[in-house]
């Protein structure tokens, strides 16, 4: 069973899986305490994604996000506890640790939000976790790293990866905000669905947090070279803008660049199709 409010998503990425005996999909907001009991009541386990994600958009209105992604928590969480749900698996990010100096980032790290979006992911771990302590409520937190894959809508609001992807296909320079040196992990979306199918099931991760990364650092100026030499867009320049605040990172230690990015083979490849974003593993 899928709860989206299709705000930001598509029913098409998901057309394969409409139709099944064993998948339904319901358009709805995680905000409707009614509608979710409703739909929790049936369910064993809940990996709750629902959320506004981006830091610029939070910046702009940082009382939907609070709304969003720390009621919508709420919902979920009393409704799961009430229902008896097993499990209850929530997505957080790496913004709640802000800007790192210290490398690698371990989950035990202080945490330091520098956007609304970071303080409403934090603020909504800190009621999973009251809800295991005080509800018994089996939870887990799941901190992503910076998620790549296909089917990225873009959006002035989406990741790096899309936005250079975008302005490659169009014949326009890269933009990067600062020097270029902050560094990304970027981790694949699939692995994003094994870390939450192995949270629903694993017993030794009840109550824990977790980070969801490759472990593997590239650099935005890394990433913007390569994206050009991969498309054959070397004459595209690479302008550099003054950093902007909602310019915030998560962290990670240095690594290869090649070993980082075989996914930018099939980057290339879409750039020749009509529509690259069905095809292109972006973020």
């Amino acid at each position: 069973m899928v709860l989206d409010s299709l705000r930001s998503g598509k029913l098409e990425n998901i057309s394969r899986h409409v139709g099944r005996e064993d998948f339904r999909f319901v358009k709805g907001d995680v905000r409707d305490a009614g509608l979710v009991k409703d739909l929790v009541s049936h369910v064993d386990g809940v990996a709750h994604l629902a959320a506004l994600v981006s830091v610029p958009e939070s910046m702009r209105d940082p009382a939907l996000t609070y709304d969003i992604n720390v009621n919508g928590t709420l919902n979920l969480l009393k409704a799961s506890a009430d229902c008896g749900v097993k499990r209850f698996v929530y997505a957080s990010s790496c913004a709640v640790y802000g800007n790192v100096e210290k490398l690698p980032i371990k989950e035990d790290f202080p945490t330091k939000p520098e956007s609304p979006y970071g303080v409403s992911k934090l603020t909504a771990e800190d009621y999973v976790r009251k809800y295991f302590e005080d509800y018994g409520l089996e939870t887990v937190c799941l901190r992503y790293f910076n998620v790549y894959g296909p089917r990225q809508a873009y959006s002035e609001y989406s990741g790096v990866i899309t936005q250079f992807i975008n302005r490659i296909k169009r014949g326009l320079p890269l933009t990067i905000f600062g020097d270029g040196e902050q560094t990304r992990d970027f981790v694949h979306v699939e692995d994003v669905v094994e870390a939450n199918m192995l949270a629903l099931k694993c017993g030794n991760a009840i109550g824990e947090v977790f980070n969801i990364g490759t472990g593997v650092a590239t650099s935005i100026k890394q990433l913007a070279q390569t994206l050009l030499e991969l498309t054959n867009r070397k004459n595209l320049e690479i302008l550099h803008r003054k950093a902007r605040v909602d310019e915030i990172s998560c962290f990670w230690p240095c690594g290869s660049v090649s070993a980082t990015f075989p996914f930018l083979i099939l980057m290339y490849s879409a750039l020749q199709l009509s529509s690259y974003s069905s095809e292109a593993k972006c973020f």
